[in-house]
């Protein structure tokens, strides 16, 4: 259990967030839509994980992303992205298959993704990898890796790589059938997943296609059932609900103006880590987080030109 009121007792790390998984283009239509009944997009650098590691960056802490990209100009796109951001990006691994993509329309609501995936599961394991687990605080992953064989028993080796050297491990269940080979739903799978890890944050359309049709308290005793020690359930427009499984908090959104709710999650993962990485209490850290959301859904794309979290703070009187 993590209580609420408590910081975060780090180890003393070279690197505060490692985000492993997916980094991929993001085309988002320039108009809203919903049935793809469009002509126009634009490409956006894209992938949760990678979303996470660019935003913590431009919030004040250190981050690194291991990722595979195809050797294509879309892979160079990204690549020079995390670049101008001032992030490494040597453990970026360049394979023989196409930068993977997601067609995706720009929406007020839940994004509605078409996914075009090669390399993001190409991902390897390597002593580079292993010794940036090491030398991390948090590491963080969502449902992409773990929907291919091959860079599920990766994620499985950072698993238990960050269990060995007290590293924090933190799961988007952002779970998509489409993601997972024709025919298979990794229903068993993922749960096998979330029992490893400490922190989720699955959404209400998460939890359903996970757990099917259950009340809110019910989605939470069902992760919190898993094994995992903090469940933040995000609840959209309504703001969000957290447990630790003997205490459980409501919070309000602290959203006014939404253009774009894309990687509004990623964001809200952003300000939680910045939060506890500084030394906020778990408590605290959510208000960090919903603050960076609310900040980011004021514009379109997955990645914004965020401040500082203390003028985050300094924005939303924290």
């Amino acid at each position: 259990m993590l209580n609420f009121e408590k910081v975060f007792e780090f180890n003393d790390k070279s690197n505060d967030v490692l985000a492993i998984g997916e980094i991929l283009v993001d085309m988002i239509s320039e108009e809203y839509d919903d049935n793809f009944n469009t002509n126009t997009y634009r490409r956006y650098f894209g992938g949760s994980p990678s979303n996470i590691a660019m935003n913590v960056k431009k919030l004040g802490i250190n981050s690194i992303v291991t990722s595979a990209v195809g050797n294509d100009g879309f892979g160079d796109f990204l690549i020079d992205r995390l670049q101008k951001e001032e992030i490494d990006t040597s453990h970026i691994q360049r394979v023989d298959y196409a930068t993977s993509m997601v067609l995706v329309t720009k929406s007020k609501a839940t994004p509605k993704p078409i996914f075009y995936r090669e390399a993001d599961y190409h991902l390897e394991y390597n002593e580079k990898l292993s010794n940036a687990i090491k030398n991390s605080k948090i590491i963080h992953f969502s449902c992409w890796p773990i929907t291919r064989t091959s860079s599920q028993a990766v994620i499985r080796q950072c698993i238990n790589e960050a269990k060995a050297h007290n590293v924090l491990v933190c799961f988007d269940p952002n779970y998509h059938i489409g993601l997972w080979p024709k025919g298979e739903d990794g229903l068993d799978q993922l749960k096998g997943i979330i029992k490893m890890v400490d922190i989720v944050k699955p959404s209400i359309e998460d939890a359903e296609r996970i757990f099917g049709k259950r009340s809110v308290e019910e989605y939470i005793d069902e992760f919190l059932k898993l094994g995992v020690k903090l469940v933040i359930f995000t609840l959209g427009a309504e703001g969000a609900i957290v447990s630790n499984g003997k205490e459980t908090i409501k919070f309000d959104t602290f959203a006014t103006k939404v253009e774009d709710t894309t990687g509004a999650g990623d964001a809200f993962w952003s300000g939680f880590y910045t939060a506890i990485v500084k030394g906020y209490p778990i408590k605290k850290a959510f208000e960090f987080g919903f603050a960076v959301s609310a900040y980011k859904l004021q514009y379109t794309g997955a990645v914004v030109d965020l401040p500082s979290l203390e003028k985050i703070k300094q924005i939303y009187n924290l």
